[in-house]
């Protein structure tokens, strides 16, 4: 069986803001970098799978989902289980902690962009989730 490739691509603010309410704290904000960070996104996950939560499945635009695989992450679903179904593929993670705790042991690349944000939070970046390696060949 081929590898299945782990990625995480996200962004975060200078103290490690990831959300807030459930979006991202600087949601809307028009400032360069946001919109440069927005539209990297979308570039490096074209023409792969994105497997995350419900609402981050959601939140992708029309125009991002015809060149990429999306892929609703149920709690119930065992990631070793979830990953062989892209066997041979980079696969990218989204939806934020809890997601990324489940999958941290499997992430082989982390690509963080660090934003210009300093504001409040209520979901912060786990650093000990860059050090879980890559668990197995998925």
């Amino acid at each position: 069986m081929k590898q299945t490739i782990v990625r995480v691509v996200c962004a975060i603010g200078r103290s490690g803001q990831l959300g807030l309410n459930g979006r991202l704290p600087w949601e809307g904000n028009r400032g360069r970098e946001f919109v440069v960070d927005v539209a990297r996104f979308f570039e490096i996950t074209r023409g792969h799978a994105l497997l995350a939560g419900p609402r981050t499945i959601a939140s992708v635009p029309d125009f991002a989902r015809r060149d990429r695989d999306l892929f609703v992450l149920r709690s119930s679903m065992k990631p070793e289980e979830t990953l062989k179904r892209f066997s041979g593929r980079i696969v990218f993670i989204g939806g934020g902690p809890p997601v990324w705790t489940a999958y941290a042991p499997f992430v082989s690349h982390w690509d963080i962009t660090r934003l210009p944000y300093d504001g409040p939070a209520d979901r912060w970046f786990e650093p000990s989730w860059l050090v879980q390696g890559q668990k197995s060949d998925a």
